[in-house]
C-alpha cells in the first residue's frame, strides 16, 4: 500500500435553502476591506440618503456612518480566486447588459 493520500477532485456548490431556515438575504451598497497579513475582511454596510441633520454632521466631521450590514473574512489564498471570478462576472455582465445604458468606468467603488 502507498502511504500517499488518495486525490479526489470535486466541485463545490451551494446547497438549496432548505424551506424551514432559507438562507437570509443581506443588500449592500458599500464594501470597506482591510487585510492582515492572513486574511482579507469585506465589511458590507447600506448608506441610505442622508437626512439634513447627518450632512451637517458630515460637513463638520467629515464621515458619514453607515450601518454594518455584514461581515466576511477570508483567508488571503481565497482572494486572488475571489478576485478572478468576480472580473468573469464582471465581463459576463458588461457583454450582456452592452447597450443597457450601464456605467462602466473605470473608476474604481470602494
Amino acid at each position: 500500500m502507498s502511504d500517499q493520500p488518495k486525490q479526489i477532485n470535486f466541485t463545490i456548490v451551494p446547497a438549496d435553502d432548505s424551506a424551514d431556515a432559507p438562507t437570509p438575504r443581506t443588500y449592500s451598497n458599500f464594501c470597506s476591506i482591510a487585510h492582515t497579513p492572513f486574511d482579507f475582511t469585506l465589511t458590507f454596510c447600506e448608506v441610505m440618503p442622508l437626512s439634513e441633520k447627518e450632512i451637517k454632521s458630515a460637513e463638520s466631521e467629515h464621515v458619514v456612518r453607515a450601518p454594518v450590514r455584514v461581515k466576511v473574512v477570508v483567508p488571503v489564498q481565497f482572494v486572488p480566486n475571489l478576485v478572478s471570478a468576480l472580473q468573469e462576472h464582471w465581463r459576463i455582465f458588461s457583454e450582456s447588459y452592452n447597450n443597457a445604458g450601464w456605467n462602466k468606468g473605470s473608476d474604481p467603488i470602494h
